[in-house]
């Protein structure tokens, strides 16, 4: 691969994580790849997430819709609207990048008259805190908070927050599936086989359509902490009314665990580069996996919530009225308003991220407006 070369002191935090882990795995023999790929992003301090190197930008490793244009948070925030008029004022983000998702749409609410009682944020990366404390300073409703809130009613927004979950990688042996395990060889980390315990095979039973009839060497995820997170997410609305927004890349189950996708989707981004090493430089790039969001809608559903809607990100930003909100701009004025046309189009796109990222929104108590109800696909999943 040839990859950016990052800096001394990158190298020396990498070099101390990747210790921690060898140290970890020395004590245990093997640990699973969902604990590797967890210390990667998390292990305070020296993890990706919890570490201090910017994630997010051009000097980053990616960008995100939110990114890209304001238009992507003012069309949510219409949605937004519509979901809190049911429920209640509140508004709570898991991983809000460097705030711009919350400043647009918390712009866009006041523009439109409706008051936000509450925005928090629920953000495990240092450096993105600090970000978002700085650019966020100017709305006194915004409020971080380190786990969820016991109770809540409103609405949950979640951009790109479950591809970034640890997974477990499985592979289909000759007897059966293999859980994936890292070890240390030869001084590097490397994968072996071992036997899942009993809820990992469970997992796998209950994620993969036709799980036994996949071929020996098949390769993919399944994404128990993914599902926890859905069913404490259900949890904190019990009692309570609203809706979650998840936007992500990924498949619905039939799509996901196709007999060509015998590789998985794990991949890794660095400074704007993408490869399949997860263990490049631990701590200093992002590891991800494409959701399975039949999964992600079964815990939910599990955990007492209603699968409110499944649609194309383009589906849904059309439904939410972003073709309008780019109407309204200035096209005379065309050092703002042609960066916002490419933007819109980059997330509309088919070949861009329209299609490749899907939008699930679960609920307790609310409904969605007919035009995002028309641009459901929940009997896809």
């Amino acid at each position: 691969m040839s990859l950016p070369v990052p800096d001394r002191d990158a190298l020396a935090a990498s070099h101390a994580l990747q210790q921690q882990i060898a140290l970890e795995i020395a004590a245990a023999g093997a640990i699973p790849f969902a604990r590797f790929m967890e210390l990667a992003l998390y292990a305070p301090q020296l993890g990706y997430y919890s570490g201090g190197s910017a994630k997010l930008g051009e000097t980053g490793d990616f960008t995100t819709a939110p990114e890209m244009t304001p238009l992507f948070g003012a069309a949510v925030a219409q949605t937004v609207a519509a979901i809190m008029a049911q429920s209640a004022p509140h508004i709570l983000e898991f991983g809000a990048g460097t705030g711009k998702l919350a400043a647009s749409v918390l712009d866009a609410l006041a523009s439109a008259g409706v008051v936000t009682g509450t925005y928090t944020i629920i953000e495990l990366s240092g450096e993105l805190r600090a970000r978002q404390q700085e650019a966020l300073r100017g709305y006194p409703q915004v409020r971080w908070l380190d786990d969820f809130p016991a109770r809540f009613s409103g609405v949950v927004l979640a951009n790109e927050v479950l591809d970034a979950m640890p997974v477990e990688l499985v592979q289909q042996g000759q007897d059966g599936w293999q859980r994936q395990m890292v070890t240390v060889q030869d001084g590097a980390f490397t994968l072996v086989g071992a036997t899942p315990d009993a809820a990992l095979l469970q997992q796998i039973a209950r994620q993969i359509p036709d799980a036994d009839d996949l071929p020996p060497g098949y390769l993919t995820e399944v994404h128990p902490v993914g599902a926890a997170f859905m069913a404490s997410m259900a949890a904190m609305f019990s009692g309570g009314t609203g809706a979650a927004i998840l936007f992500d890349y990924g498949f619905p189950a039939h799509e996901y665990y196709l007999g060509q996708r015998d590789g998985g989707t794990l991949m890794c981004h660095y400074r704007h580069h993408a490869h399949p090493d997860p263990f490049y430089l631990p701590g200093l790039q992002d590891i991800t996996a494409h959701v399975d969001f039949t999964a992600m809608a079964l815990a939910a559903q599990d955990a007492g919530m209603d699968v409110l809607g499944y649609m194309s990100q383009a589906g849904f930003l059309l439904a939410s009225g972003i073709a309008e909100l780019l109407l309204a701009q200035d096209p005379a004025d065309h050092a703002r308003y042609l960066p916002q046309a490419n933007a819109v189009h980059k997330l509309l796109s088919p070949a861009e991220m329209g299609e490749l990222f899907k939008v699930l929104v679960v609920g307790r108590g609310v409904t969605l407006a007919p035009p995002l109800e028309q641009a459901d696909r929940s009997h896809r999943l």
